[in-house]
């Protein structure tokens, strides 16, 4: 293994650097041909668009005998006619979940046209059309009718929805396959009638079957959002006494202290899990709280924190917090790969607090998530404590992270993500209000700084020692760079030392074993994977097993194949539930594409930061999970999910993930 710097320029598909342009030629040692798999773009879409019956010419376009124009996208090679480096390594940004900020160009530049300065194609695709699921099934059978038994609807002649199963049925699309996952997996189908693989288990008079052999089976989800604690919040009627008792303490300048015992109309804190019917009913501090089973010392005295539960995961590999792509189904695929340590996407504590069911909806947790916890961001200690303590009653979760590392403006103007390290009066209360209404640990995920030149985590890491942090992630970029350039694991290494004896987990750039075993030399107690798990959702049987995984393209169809299905029993197998779980396919596809296949490249392993040549891969779908197009992780959906809607629509998140 060499430096990052000797490595940085490794890029290729059965290639190798030539000094003079930085780009790949061929390797006489390889028993390949780059006629076989180095392509043009033009060549590369139009092998695709011949869905693989033909391969095209194999003769290689004219062009500059080192081979600096035959494999490279038209977009990076006006960039090296502008003077940017040529060593592999990208320049442009990207957004808080690993998206690249700088983009390929919507059309490539005419043969032997001089390439004109083009405005770079980054930042969020903020016009995009936002099309919900619903807008896929406008005519939509009511609720009452769907759910078994069928009840009287609430709204009678108001409701907007369908009442006749009849006149549904004719109108329904024909269903997507034969097999409904739901109905194999659980015995029975909640979404009946309006499920899109309902010719699985419809019996006449489109009555829902159910397998009594295999019985009903309640989906292994956790954490959803009680219906009267929901409208407990909406209502403002929830109380948070230990919440604005550590504030008021925080606010006189006092250090929070455990209370002696907790009033009886408070719930009981140190209690594990209970139904969240009786967590709704009990915030309000009207009267004594409903128990069952004996009152131990634990339910009415305050653990002191040196007796709060421990969070052990010293040299486990831990599965960041990816917005978007980080949902349930996408953690259960990395918990099949041999993920130790999961968490939930980041939610806001605002809407939390307010009752909203899609923040909520980030909190769940699955059964195979042994270790799990829930990211909040938020950016006043009030907001923040109330939510830690709400959390703390209602949800099952190993600990709770707080967002001191997302760079987006959005988040960032307010005082939240980054800008929590420039406002260290706030931050602290925060921490301490948090760790002070907490039966859990407490972590905090955190940037090198908010600026490049002036970072600060190696200031802060003994005060959260001291504030109650319990363990701290350290990625090693700052708000400025926000992916940009390499992970600084010089400065990583560096904050080990401050932050001893508090554990400190590295992250940023790991896409190998390798890379992982260089991480954790720098003395970090492990390492967190986020990138690199949305390129290869199995890099962590790779770092577990220190090997290489050549894995085939037909490999790679089924953890899609299983993200589908975990995704339909998560969202449901109705046209809401196919067209979500095709979305968010869609967006993790954005990342796929970047992948190389181990039996493409000449040199091991691939970095994060390059960014290959236009390639053909070994058959015709290893070429398509390549394609960096939309419409051609379409196609891989259509495979996977049935044929999209006639009126479909879909543009990534960030306008350099794809072109048209």
């Amino acid at each position: 293994m060499g430096t990052q710097g000797q490595n940085s320029s490794c890029l290729c598909v059965a290639l190798q650097c030539s000094q003079a342009g930085g780009w790949p030629v061929l390797s006489s040692e390889l028993p390949i041909s780059r006629s076989i798999y180095l392509t043009t773009k033009e060549r590369f879409h139009e092998f695709l668009e011949a869905k693989g019956q033909e391969k095209p010419s194999q003769e290689t376009e004219a062009g500059d005998p080192g081979g600096n124009d035959l494999g490279e996208p038209e977009a990076k090679r006006i960039r090296l006619e502008d003077g940017q480096t040529g060593d592999g390594r990208t320049e442009d940004g990207q957004t808080e979940d690993g998206r690249t900020e700088d983009g390929r160009t919507e059309e490539a530049a005419e043969p032997g046209e001089q390439p004109q300065a083009q405005k770079r194609a980054r930042g969020q695709n903020k016009g995009r059309p936002h099309v919900k699921p619903t807008h896929y099934d406008k005519d939509r059978l009511c609720p009452s009718l769907v759910q078994e038994p069928a009840t009287q609807c609430a709204f009678g002649a108001r409701c907007r929805f369908l009442h006749d199963v009849g006149r549904y049925l004719a109108a329904k699309p024909a269903d997507l396959g034969p097999r409904c996952v739901l109905f194999e997996t659980f015995g029975r189908c909640p979404a009946g009638v309006t499920c899109r693989f309902a010719g699985a288990h419809l019996g006449p008079g489109g009555r829902n079957l159910v397998r009594q052999e295999q019985g009903v089976q309640a989906p292994p989800v956790r954490n959803g959002l009680d219906k009267a604690l929901q409208q407990q919040l909406r209502k403002r009627q929830v109380r948070f006494e230990r919440a604005e008792q550590a504030l008021r303490q925080l606010s006189r300048g006092q250090l929070p202290g455990p209370p002696s015992a907790v009033p009886e109309a408070t719930e009981a804190e140190g209690a594990p899990a209970q139904d969240p019917q009786e967590l709704g009913t009990v915030a309000p501090a009207s009267g004594p709280v409903q128990t069952c089973g004996a009152l131990t010392d634990e339910d009415i005295v305050r653990l002191r924190p040196c007796e709060k539960r421990r969070l052990d995961i010293s040299g486990k590999l831990y599965l960041a917090p990816l917005t978007t792509c980080g949902n349930l189904p996408f953690r259960r695929v990395c918990k099949r790969f041999g993920a130790d340590v999961t968490c939930g996407e980041m939610a806001v504590c605002t809407n939390l607090l307010q009752g909203q069911t899609s923040e909520w909806a980030l909190l769940r947790r699955h059964q195979c998530e042994d270790i799990f916890g829930v990211q909040l961001e938020g950016a006043f200690p009030d907001t923040m404590t109330k939510c830690a303590e709400l959390l703390n009653r209602t949800v099952d979760v190993d600990f709770v992270d707080i967002n001191v590392g997302c760079p987006i403006d959005l988040v960032y103007k307010k005082g939240g993500g980054c800008a929590l390290m420039q406002r260290s009066g706030k931050f602290q209360q925060i921490v301490r209000g948090m760790s002070q209404v907490l039966d859990v640990p407490l972590t905090v995920k955190l940037r090198t700084g908010v600026q490049e030149r002036t970072p600060l985590a190696h200031r802060l890491l003994p005060e959260l020692r001291t504030w109650g942090a319990a363990l701290v992630t350290l990625h090693g970029r700052s708000r400025e760079q926000r992916y940009t350039k390499l992970a600084d694991w010089r400065y990583i290494e560096q904050c080990v030392a401050a932050a001893s004896p508090m554990p400190l987990f590295g992250n940023g750039d790991i896409l190998s074993y390798e890379d992982a075993n260089r991480a954790m030399q720098t003395g970090v107690a492990g390492v967190m994977i986020a990138r690199g798990a949305l390129l290869k959702p199995w890099l962590f049987t790779e770092i577990k097993e220190q090997r290489h995984w050549d894995i085939s393209a037909s490999e790679r169809l089924d953890i899609l194949r299983d993200f589908t299905h975990y995704g339909l029993e998560h969202w449901g197998s109705d046209t809401q539930g196919v067209e979500r779980t095709r979305r968010f396919l869609l967006e993790w596809l954005s990342f796929l594409c970047r992948y190389v296949p181990v039996g493409l490249l000449e040199r091991l392993p691939q970095r994060l930061n390059e960014r290959p040549p236009y390639f053909l891969g070994r058959d015709y779908l290893e070429t398509l999970l390549a394609s960096q197009r939309a419409a051609d992780w379409i196609r891989i959906s259509e495979m996977l999910l049935g044929p999209v809607p006639r009126d479909f629509v879909f543009l990534p998140k960030h306008k350099a993930n794809a072109y048209k």
